[in-house]
């Protein structure tokens, strides 16, 4: 990778990442609300879920920050933002305003994995701290 795509790659990782990070902390912070959205969205074990997506978004997005196993974080955001289409924003089953809002999220999220999926394919680009660095 050159340096000044190394570099671009650099902050891509870390735009990337912030939005998960944020998104991720919400949840941790506000748990029983988080809990009540998974519950809401028809998915067993609403605890459990709730978890495994803090999980995935804080603890992906910091180790997309860090550069740190970022191949394989990406990967697994990838995943989990693309079922997330299918399960939280699944338009195609709703009308109107609801199916409007959820095809742009869903829209938006089938963008964010695809930058998730450069990440897993090229690397973690300049300054990374971990395997997977390139």
């Amino acid at each position: 990778m050159s340096a000044s795509s190394s570099f671009f790659a650099f902050f891509a990782r870390i735009f990337l990442a912030v939005l998960f990070v944020v998104s991720g902390w919400a949840k941790l912070s506000g748990f029983e609300g988080t809990v009540g959205y998974v519950a809401s969205n028809g998915l067993p074990v609403p605890q459990l879920f709730a978890a495994l997506t803090i999980l995935i978004e804080l603890g992906g997005g910091v180790l997309l920050i860090l550069g740190l196993f970022s191949r394989l974080a990406a990967f697994i955001m990838a995943g989990f933002t693309l079922l997330t289409i299918v399960l939280v924003h699944h338009f195609w089953t709703m009308t109107d305003a609801d199916a409007a809002m959820n095809q742009l999220m869903a829209m938006k999220n089938l963008a964010i994995a695809g930058g998730l999926l450069m990440v897993t394919a090229f690397g973690p680009g300049a300054w990374a701290v971990g395997p997977g660095r390139d």
